[in-house]
């Protein structure tokens, strides 16, 4: 075997292990949720906001016009290749609380519970549904008036 093809050879193992390591999927972990053995020891209508943040700790996202309650929210990203990168796993921890700050609820949400919600939009739509350029087009040729063209 001359050198010449074991450097092809070699080449062409880089570059199909380059290949395929280019094609597998990254995953990305972002904010903290509480697992169900940390919220066992939660007792709704006996603890109060000091002792679920000694023993759950403090979230990153509290109510916001009362302090009703604290959110915990942990997502997971996949990007793959020159894909946009999909979240295929959210939980939110929402931990209430009553007007003497203990605990009143405790609830556990997935992906599968949410709503996607437009906080910001900055494209504009069009009054124009259903319709085809052709058609708007045409669709003005009847409604010339002679008298105002003259």
């Amino acid at each position: 075997m001359s050198i010449s093809t074991r450097i092809v050879r070699v080449f062409a193992v880089l570059a199909t292990f380059v290949a395929l390591t280019a094609c597998t999927a990254t995953f990305r972990n972002h904010g903290y949720a509480p697992t169900d053995l940390q919220l066992a020891e939660v007792l709704v209508g006996v603890d109060t906001r000091e002792t679920v943040a000694t023993s759950v700790g403090t979230p990153g996202t509290a109510g916001l016009l009362n302090s009703s309650g604290w959110y915990y929210v942990q997502s997971r990203f996949r990007h793959f290749a020159y894909n946009k990168p999909e979240e295929i796993e959210r939980q939110v921890v929402a931990i209430s609380f009553a007007e003497d700050g203990v605990v009143s609820n405790v609830e556990r949400f997935g992906l599968e519970d949410g709503q996607i919600v437009t906080l910001s939009r900055r494209v504009t739509d069009s009054n124009i549904k259903g319709i085809s350029f052709v058609r708007q087009l045409f669709g003005n040729l009847g409604r010339v008036n002679l008298a105002d063209a003259l």
